[in-house]
């Protein structure tokens, strides 16, 4: 009987962990901001049940997180309108050979000094490396974030002394774009399950 009951909760937990839907956020930070965006964009993706969330800086986010993940969420800063340096190698460091990232969903968000700084132009680089591995892509849920989230940092209003202060309307579109991003990426692990 005990043997049974200890075969029978390794099935549930066995069946638990599989229907979960993995999102990985990894994203690299200087100030804080960038990583206070990912805690907003964790917090939306957690929103949906049966999400398990790994938020991680570039520098500790390993292969096997990427294969894991069901979808992968990038953050950068803002730099010369570019990514940063470690995300730029973060994207290289990813496998290619035999696509093990293709079909699963991408998004990004950045944070940027001012306005027209360059959000846009680095959101779409860091989309563009992510359909080079045959990713879905996915942006925010409406047409005033169609290519993922950004905040702004060094501009008035929006001028922040630390990423405790960022504006709650650029959490808010963190908050927005892990929701999409974790609900899409569960309603199709669900339709493969079926």
């Amino acid at each position: 009987m005990k043997t049974c009951l200890l075969l029978l909760n390794f099935l549930v937990i066995t069946s638990t962990v599989f229907a979960q839907t993995n999102v990985l956020i990894a994203y690299h930070s200087e100030s804080g901001n960038t990583e206070r965006m990912a805690e907003a964009v964790a917090e939306g993706a957690r929103s949906i049940e049966g999400v398990n969330v790994m938020l991680l800086p570039v520098n500790q986010t390993q292969e096997s997180d990427l294969l894991q993940a069901d979808a992968i969420i990038v953050g950068s800063p803002v730099h010369n309108a570019n990514v940063s340096t470690e995300i730029q190698q973060f994207f290289t460091s990813w496998p290619f050979e035999n696509e093990p990232l293709k079909n699963k969903i991408g998004a990004v968000f950045v944070t940027g000094g001012g306005i027209s700084a360059g959000e846009e132009i680095v959101q779409m680089n860091m989309i563009q490396s992510m359909l080079v591995f045959g990713m879905i892509i996915v942006g925010g849920p409406d047409w005033t974030q169609p290519f993922g989230a950004s905040a702004i940092t060094g501009e008035d209003p929006f001028q922040v002394n630390s990423p405790n202060e960022l504006s709650e309307q650029f959490l808010e579109k963190g908050n927005l774009l892990g929701h999409r991003v974790a609900q899409i990426a569960s309603a199709i692990k669900s339709k493969e399950k079926n």
